[in-house]
């Protein structure tokens, strides 16, 4: 393809003269590759992008993109900037991810995310196939499993959600909602599990649904089913599934304010250490049975390291924050101050260790076995499971949360917190 095509014209000396915009070679390639680049000169691509990373097939780069960071992926069917113009920096896409306008930082999305305009996904996210959000969302640390569907105007910032079951029956965030994740001291141990990983990764979950202009306050746990009415802000864990919540105003206080309190230091913990087992599980899930599924798409198996990598990130972030309310937390200049870092400390390595095997043998043989080491369609893969493998993979990452929960409980002096199962 000539070059002329899409080169600008200056004028210098009453001879005009060919200009080559910035990254103009590696547009010119992905031409070449067979992209869609509706105006080339409008793109922006920095020197670092590797472009064996970005797939020729169906892509499709609308005019305003910025494609920054040496971890980009790009794969088929990829759709850029289609309602406004679109900021990539080492973000991996799985298939068919269509990002509508926005900014998208160190985040990844699986197969058939999309997001509309006005988005900012920061670092930390993961949206697994056909999780998507209207204009205006704002996610970092976020992790949504398949269909999940949030609305417009929302900050779901540090939050985990799974439920549902297809794009017709999936878990759902209303509008103008907020899960509330920073706290007047400065203190972010705030991450909430809407759901669990163990139940919600065999994707046959009843869905949850955050009612519109309402909110969260973490750190909280809510289980399946659980329907939280518009204009409701959620102060509280509900641990039971298929709950009905409609949470009034409260009546007016005013009292002294004392920071850094820890009113309900033992439940940040609790629920701090539950996130952190849920991650562990999330990671054993995608070791021993997403890998194969990624490694039969072009790219997936960089889009495999990137979800591995926000996986890691998830947990590092967790820990840094458990450390930051140790430190801040009364009587830190004492003994029990003191004591309290060095459990958080203890507790928070352990999340770095392998996972014990127990049960996951047994799974992954019946599941090679009811799957035939099919590797075309995660979801009907998954969905497609008989009750008893599904049982038995359910009860493999619910020992790998129990372990790690348990463990980092007795460091805390908080075992008897973790002694009934969610």
């Amino acid at each position: 393809m000539s070059s002329r095509c899409f080169l600008s014209g200056a004028v210098r000396e009453g001879k005009t003269m060919e200009v080559r915009p910035r990254g103009y070679d590696k547009v010119e390639r992905l031409l070449e590759k067979g992209l869609a680049i509706p105006n080339p000169l409008s793109l922006d691509i920095g020197d670092e992008v590797d472009l064996d990373r970005i797939s020729g097939e169906g892509v499709v780069l609308y005019p305003g993109c910025r494609i920054y960071g040496s971890n980009t992926v790009i794969s088929a069917g990829v759709k850029l900037g289609a309602e406004g113009p679109v900021t990539l920096d080492d973000c991996r896409l799985g298939p068919g991810v269509e990002l509508n306008g926005g900014s998208f930082k160190k985040a990844v999305f699986l197969e058939k995310a999309n997001m509309g305009p006005g988005a900012q996904v920061r670092e930390g996210s993961l949206l697994e196939e056909e999780a998507n959000g209207a204009h205006t969302v704002g996610l970092k640390q976020t992790i949504l499993f398949p269909f999940v569907t949030l609305g417009s105007l929302i900050n779901f910032c540090d939050c985990y959600m799974s439920g549902g079951t297809s794009r017709k029956d999936h878990s759902e965030v209303g509008s103008s909602y907020v899960h509330f994740n920073f706290t007047p001291d400065g203190n972010k141990t705030t991450a909430s599990l809407f759901g669990d990983v163990p139940r919600g990764v065999m994707l046959d979950q009843p869905r949850i649904f955050l009612g519109g202009q309402g909110g969260a306050v973490g750190p909280l746990r809510v289980g399946y089913g659980t329907v939280v009415a518009a204009g409701s802000v959620l102060r509280r864990d509900v641990l039971a599934d298929g709950k009905l919540i409609v949470s009034g105003a409260r009546h007016d206080l005013e009292r002294d304010f004392t920071p850094h309190a820890s009113r309900q230091l033992n439940r940040t913990l609790v629920n701090n250490v539950l996130y952190l087992a849920n991650l562990v599980a999330l990671e054993e899930w995608y070791r021993h049975v997403r890998r194969p599924f990624f490694a039969a798409q072009e790219l997936g198996t960089h889009v495999y390291e990137g979800a591995l990598e926000m996986l890691d990130l998830a947990k590092k972030e967790r820990g840094k924050r458990l450390l930051a309310m140790a430190e801040r937390a009364p009587g830190e200049a004492g003994a029990d101050g003191s004591r309290l870092h060095d459990s958080v400390a203890t507790a928070c390595a352990l999340f770095d260790e392998d996972p014990p095997p127990a049960g996951r043998d047994d799974f992954l043989k019946a599941f090679a076995g009811a799957t035939e080491g099919t590797t075309a369609d995660y979801i009907a893969t998954i969905q497609g499971l008989t009750p008893g493998v599904s049982r038995a993979g359910v009860e493999w990452l619910q020992q790998v949360v129990d372990s790690f929960s348990g463990r980092a409980g007795e460091i805390l002096g908080l075992a008897d917190a973790f002694t009934e199962r969610r």
